[in-house]
């Protein structure tokens, strides 16, 4: 049986710098760091955001860009806090995707190894609560 998601893994160029993303933008802490040893199949850093382990190796970018990405949840009051630390980074932000009333807000934004990201308000239930409505 599945229990939940255990990790996600992001392979990118720069650590240091992915750290900065994900400490300034998504509050998260680091929990460990391989430093020059290699456990796995490169250097890398483990972290905590919201309770979800994420893992950074070092290794070659994503080829090009697409609409995969990983969402993470922040209040409607969040918002333009995220925008102006994402901005700060001078990261590629889409504010959102065209969207019917009522399934929330969402800042999209690409790190520098073409990953996507995307902070966003809503939850399943609003998004299929307004879906039913038509």
């Amino acid at each position: 049986m599945i229990e939940g998601l255990s990790h996600m893994t992001f392979v990118v160029r720069d650590l240091d710098r992915m750290e900065r993303i994900l400490t300034t933008v998504l509050d998260a802490r680091r929990i460990y760091d391989s430093g020059d040893r290699t456990f796995s199949v490169s250097r890398e850093r483990f972290f905590d955001i919201a309770g979800i382990w994420v893992a950074t190796m070092e290794g070659d970018p994503l080829p090009d860009r697409t609409y995969n990405h990983v969402a993470f949840k922040m209040a409607p009051e969040e918002y333009d806090d995220r925008l102006r630390r994402i901005r700060s980074l001078g990261l590629d932000v889409r504010e959102g995707r065209p969207r019917v009333a009522g399934e929330g807000q969402s800042i999209y934004f690409h790190d520098h190894d073409n990953h996507l990201f995307e902070l966003h308000t809503g939850t399943l239930e609003d998004r299929l609560r307004r879906y039913r409505q038509g």
